[in-house]
């Protein structure tokens, strides 16, 4: 149906056009010849009108198939080339072009005394030409540099007052952002509580998420550290004041899937320090130029939780890696590895600590069986 109508639309504009032509040559005749109503009377003019508008309609209903197809593949070419071009990229090459022929429009003005209309017709479609390429070249090379300076300008910076509100006390320094696993550790509280711990505290808030996936997790381990994560952070909220912040404003955020690149993201935002006690984010963040304060680093100076010939009571949960070694665990994911503990896999038993290995990777505590 619809290419049926404009299969009638084409011939009627063809028929439209014959009859314009037709009136076209019948006055060019008149001017150049004279008059000519003794050879042509009113009638015949009509009807030769007539001829024309027909004989051109018939093409145009005959070449419709072929203006469209070759419409389509116009169209579909356009749309490839489109569909590699962003946004930002059209709209800077649109207001490249009409900055162009404006310009152009300014500059013809300076020869419109050219009284030879054909050399100032022919310099005129020059300058369009030229001034209009190259706005849409310009403005394509550099609109995304334009657009990315604008986002910059226009977007404010991470200040204290977006964390902490313009009536809430702020504190001096660098700020100090927390990850996921600092928080389940636990020692961060106790850090914290001595006041080594300078400048704002920072939360985001998708580490919060993180830590309700842990705690709503099948395996029974990262179960209960994702409840003891959040029992931590509860504890530091309530005895510190530390408030969640919310990245949901923070487009460059949103857009990025794993929480470690968010954390590092985040970090050069806001020219602060990652809290952690991930070995492998703090290579990272090495390589990126970010500092961190790794909790691990600092437990190497300090005395171990657990020295050796202290007794410790555990509960097994699986083998080691040699056949005769069992597996425990702290509520912090510290592993202890007991000797000869295979036939006490299930059970919770005491031992008694051969050495203890604290390494920036993490802490491991060894044991034997207490006989």
């Amino acid at each position: 149906m619809l290419q049926k109508f404009f299969r009638a639309l084409f011939t009627l504009i063809g028929a439209v056009l014959g009859y314009g032509l037709s009136q076209f040559f019948i006055t060019l005749m008149e001017n150049n010849e004279g008059d000519l109503g003794p050879m042509f009377t009113p009638v015949e003019k009509l009807g030769f009108s007539i001829m024309i508008a027909i004989i051109v309609g018939i093409i145009f209903f005959r070449l419709t198939p072929l203006i469209r197809r070759q419409s389509e593949k116009v169209a579909t070419n356009i749309e490839s080339d489109l569909s590699g071009v962003s946004a930002n990229d059209l709209f800077a090459g649109i207001l490249g072009l009409i900055v162009g022929l404006f310009i152009a429009l300014l500059l013809t003005q300076l020869y419109a005394g050219v009284t030879n209309e054909y050399l100032r017709f022919a310099i005129s479609v020059c300058t369009y030409s030229i001034l209009g390429y190259l706005g849409v070249v310009i403005a394509t090379k550099k609109g995304r540099e334009f657009f990315v300076q604008l986002a910059a300008v226009r977007k404010p910076p991470v200040t204290q007052e977006a964390l902490f509100g313009k009536g809430k006390k702020k504190n001096d320094g660098v700020p100090k952002i927390f990850d996921t696993s600092v928080i389940i550790d636990g020692r961060i509280a106790e850090i914290m509580k001595t006041g080594f711990l300078e400048g704002p505290i920072v939360i985001p808030e998708f580490v919060l998420v993180e830590l309700r996936h842990i705690a709503d997790s099948s395996d029974s381990l990262k179960r209960t550290r994702g409840r003891r994560g959040l029992d931590i952070l509860n504890k530091i909220q309530e005895d510190y004041g530390v408030e969640i912040y919310n990245t949901d404003g923070e487009k460059s955020l949103r857009e990025i899937p794993e929480v470690d690149v968010k954390l590092l993201k985040l970090a050069q935002m806001m020219n602060g320090k990652v809290v952690t006690n991930d070995y492998n984010l703090n290579k990272v963040a090495a390589i990126n130029g970010i500092s961190v304060l790794n909790i691990n680093e600092l437990a190497n100076t300090l005395k171990p939780v657990v020295i050796p010939g202290e007794e410790m009571t555990v509960h097994l949960v699986k083998q080691g890696k040699d056949a005769a070694q069992a597996i425990a665990y702290l509520d912090d994911g510290t592993m202890i590895v007991v000797e000869d503990g295979r036939k006490m896999i299930g059970k919770t038993t005491t031992i008694y600590v051969t050495s203890v290995l604290q390494t920036s990777a993490g802490r491991m505590i060894f044991g034997r069986l207490k006989k």
